[in-house]
């Protein structure tokens, strides 16, 4: 009988730091795609200020044209060149890679033009995040079009 309710026992403290983990890893993916859906915003805006404090000094953007730093993309976003009419933001799914790095995939569909010219629409996204001195900071980001069906 104290065998049973020593297993018994054993069996509840460890469901409930099951229910800690996913509670704990459902809030991260809630700030991510938070933060994520910010960093859509401010590019609307044209806050190149927000991406200063968003990206990490090593980010990387990869897009159609190469490769951008932090630098290129903070001048990039907070100038004229483009115009964000509207977008929208769908399907989002994040993996946890290890407790301080982040995936997070979704679909984007945007009627924005830069330099006059429409950026390819709808594509699907990655956003690389680690979190660093307790802030989660944008690596990477990457677009890839995907045909109008």
């Amino acid at each position: 009988m104290i065998k049973a309710l020593t297993i018994i026992m054993v069996m509840l403290v460890a469901l409930a730091a099951i229910a800690r983990c996913q509670k704990a890893e459902t809030q991260t993916n809630t700030a991510l795609i938070d933060l994520e859906k910010q960093s859509w915003v401010a590019w609307q805006k044209r806050d190149g200020s927000f991406y200063q404090n968003f990206l990490s000094d090593d980010h990387v953007e990869i897009g159609g044209n190469g490769t951008a730093s932090k630098k290129e993309v903070v001048g990039f976003v907070g100038s004229p060149v483009c115009v964000v009419t509207s977008y929208a933001l769908d399907s989002f799914n994040v993996t946890i890679l290890n407790p301080d790095t982040a995936l997070i995939v979704y679909h984007a569909v945007q009627d924005t033009k830069c330099g006059g010219k429409q950026v390819p629409s709808p594509a699907w996204v990655s956003s690389l995040y680690v979190r660093r001195t307790g802030k989660w900071l944008n690596v990477m980001y990457q677009q890839t079009p995907t045909p109008v069906k």
